[in-house]
């Protein structure tokens, strides 16, 4: 065939990194510039993992389990109907981005906003009306297991000139539809 899948294949970008790198900002940037659609990974946490968070609790890997399920399942959709999606979600284990990908692996492209932890500290210093305390940053920090396979970006440039270096890195993938 061609090379060709038979059927809607999605593409799904998710914009990974620790509280404070700006997953929601460059996501919704790069969501208007492809005309794609966007998801915050945040938006899917069960009640109680927001309330253990905004208590100033980290989460453990229990805590994450349905997150993670939830969000394979939208990735899993979304690439079954031909749906082209940018999702912020902090993915911070090698593990949990496995989980979350899935099957689905050659029709997503992760993005990696890295950060200085003074960046992330100055940012949830002043970050308000959202559930993730500043507290909360050494747990991920801890956890974090920088992706192999990203386009990784400077989370200290400016929105536009990190939509620009993204789109740039993946315009191939893209348009054709390569894998990484």
């Amino acid at each position: 065939m061609d090379g060709q899948e038979a059927g809607p294949s999605g593409r799904v970008i998710v914009v990974m990194g620790a509280a404070g790198a700006g997953k929601t900002t460059i996501g919704r940037h790069l969501a208007d510039a492809l005309g794609w659609q966007f998801y915050d990974g945040d938006d899917l946490h069960p009640s109680g993992n927001i309330d253990k968070m905004a208590g100033g609790s980290p989460l453990t890997d229990d805590d994450r389990a349905r997150w993670l399920e939830l969000m394979r399942n939208a990735v899993a959709t979304w690439v079954d109907s031909g749906a082209r999606v940018v999702l912020a979600a902090s993915l911070l284990r090698a593990a949990y981005r496995s989980n979350v990908l899935g099957p689905e692996r050659r029709h997503v492209r992760l993005v990696y906003l890295r950060a200085t932890p003074a960046l992330l500290a100055q940012r949830l210093a002043h970050r308000t009306g959202h559930f993730m305390r500043g507290s909360l940053l050494a747990s991920q920090l801890a956890i974090l297991e920088e992706p192999e396979e990203a386009v990784v970006v400077d989370a200290a440039e400016s929105p536009d000139t990190i939509v620009r270096r993204i789109r740039h890195e993946i315009v191939e993938w893209i348009e054709g539809g390569r894998a990484p």
